[in-house]
């Protein structure tokens, strides 16, 4: 396929393309009619609740990819044109994806629904507010920070330090002019003025609680154990102290529900949750997955950016967590990509260069090595683009043989999962699912946070050492006398490199990773190591997205991705 003015954008496609009515993808699905709650004629909420019980479990299939560039990988679009490609094999198949952050939508990375003829529909409803979850997390997420700054300025009987706030205020918004502000001006009857910021919503703990929770009961036993500051002696204050996670649970009850939806071929999807991989634990909700095992023989879905940041927090935090351990993972790479990281600018990718390739597979090669580490041996899906040449395709097709992993050209952007352009990965993950899986974690719960830390640097990052500075030395002592040890950490870790510099590409090692904060998230579970700038709030780019958004008189739009 060649583009060119006459190719169709991906909104084009997904907008001509006709669509089942979301009670048939329900029927496909074996969602009985009681526990279907449609949002209009093509998307629905599912309650679990209401669903049969099944004994069988649907096998999970796990979509990662290589560090990320400004060429291009495609994950989405292949974790979509997969799951196309088993329909189209006769597989009972299902997808489980997180839901886009307008943040990114309107900034700068665009949607999260796939592309070309690989895409979950409505784009336009899933990449716009979709049935409404994210601003329920962010109000439940403001309701507490509200609580907290009322009960403050009401006697404060908690003796909550002001100084001391650790819960933020969120929006799903790039807004770098939030990340630092101060609240309670104006007097007295204001408030108490004090230092705040806010988070985008994705980064949020009660975004990672609400994708970790496994059903209405955990959600609201999770929001309690949140941690929302300390006292001036230095004690841990909790929403449980304050009595919010009632009110919380109750603005999340229908937003819990995880939403269905289908695919360009047909293929029943559930979209749900959303934290970023480079700053939360960045998988869709375990809800959402396990409702898929339950419904599916295969289930695909898929973790934020690379294998080093999404697919590293999915087996150590989501699997942890669930029973939804990984059959088989597939490692998404691009011709484009391998020849970035192998040295050669984005203006120069059109061109053939097998030197430049092979330069780059050092990338590609510690990814697969690092799931190996999981005890897996991946799939590689090479992702088509149109400048690919058959020479550099081939190439890399017996490069992966040499380094004794099965990959596939998915031509699924083109022709679509429910084309042709599957098969061949589609035929390479029926045979992995079949091999016996020998998974593990990649460190025990017993090891301390310092160590889970290291270990992550080293042997997934490559880093020689890492250094904590004195403000994660002083967290890393209170989270030893808390007894909060047995927690695995979550890496909020620029995406581009292994390093904590995102203009180092390829495979370095040898590094020392700077870790310059924790954050102990006690209701999600897991600790937060910040390293190098990684922001919790991004910034809108020089050109965002949104300036190239509008709507016609009859409410269609246009500029969307």
């Amino acid at each position: 396929m060649t583009v060119g003015a006459d190719t169709p954008s991906d909104l084009e496609i997904s907008r001509a393309a006709r669509l089942l009515p979301i009670t048939e993808i329900a029927r496909r699905a074996s969602i009985p009619d009681a526990a279907l709650e449609p949002y209009g004629r093509y998307k629905a909420k599912v309650d679990p609740a209401l669903l049969p019980e099944s004994p069988a479990r649907g096998r999970v299939v796990l979509v990662t990819a290589m560090s990320p560039t400004p060429a291009g990988e495609g994950k989405s679009t292949v974790t979509v044109g997969l799951a196309d490609a088993l329909q189209r094999a006769g597989e009972n198949v299902m997808i489980a994806l997180r839901e886009p952050s307008l943040g990114p939508v309107l900034g700068m990375k665009g949607g999260a629904t796939g592309g070309g003829y690989s895409q979950v529909v409505p784009m336009e409803d899933i990449n716009l507010h979709f049935t409404g979850d994210f601003h329920a997390i962010t109000a439940a997420n403001n309701a507490l920070a509200a609580l907290v700054d009322n009960h403050i300025f009401q006697g404060n009987q908690l003796g909550l330090d002001p100084r001391r706030i650790t819960i933020k205020r969120v929006m799903d918004m790039n807004d770098r002019a939030l990340r630092d502000i101060v609240i309670g001006l104006g007097g007295p009857a204001q408030g108490v003025p004090r230092q705040d910021g806010f988070d985008i919503t994705v980064a949020s703990e009660v975004m990672a609680v609400f994708c970790l929770a496994r059903n209405l009961s955990d959600l609201s036993d999770r929001l309690s154990r949140i941690t929302v500051g300390y006292t001036y002696d230095r004690r841990p204050v909790t929403v449980a102290d304050l009595g919010a996670q009632g009110a919380m649970t109750l603005l999340l009850r229908d937003a819990v529900k995880p939403n269905l939806v289908q695919t360009l071929a047909g293929t029943p999807a559930l979209v749900h949750g959303g934290p970023f991989a480079n700053i939360a634990h960045g998988c869709n909700s375990v809800i959402a997955t396990a409702t898929a095992r339950r419904l599916a023989g295969v289930v695909v879905t898929e973790a934020g950016f690379g294998a080093d940041l999404g697919a590293e927090k999915y087996l150590d935090i989501k699997a942890r967590v669930a029973d939804v351990a990984p059959a088989a993972v597939v490692v998404v790479a691009t011709v484009r990509a391998l020849k970035m990281h192998g040295g050669i600018p984005k203006s120069d990718l059109a061109a053939e260069n097998l030197p430049a390739l092979q330069a780059g597979t050092v990338n590609l090669h510690r990814h697969l090595e690092n799931i190996r580490r999981f005890g897996i041996n991946p799939v590689v899906a090479v992702n088509r683009f149109i400048t690919d040449t058959e020479a550099e395709l081939r190439w890399l097709i017996d490069w992966c043989a040499e380094e004794g992993v099965t990959a596939a050209v998915a031509d699924v952007w083109a022709q679509g999962g429910g084309g042709p352009g599957g098969d061949d990965l589609a035929a390479a993950v029926l045979r992995a699912l079949e091999q016996p899986s020998d998974f593990r974690f990649l460190y025990p719960d017993e090891l301390p946070v310092a160590e889970k830390i290291s270990t992550v640097a080293r042997e997934i990052y490559g880093a020689a050492d890492v250094e904590f500075s004195p403000p994660a030395r002083r967290r890393l002592q209170e989270i030893e006398e808390r007894g909060l040890e047995h927690l695995p950490v979550c890496m909020a870790k620029t995406p581009y490199s292994f390093t904590d510099d995102p203009t180092v590409l390829g495979a370095p090692a040898g590094f020392t990773l700077h870790v310059r904060d924790l954050i102990i998230k006690t209701g999600a579970g897991f600790v937060v190591a910040l390293t190098g700038a990684v922001m919790t709030m991004p910034g809108l780019p020089r050109n965002p997205a949104a300036l190239r958004m509008d709507v016609a008189a009859d409410g269609t739009p246009s500029g969307l991705i």
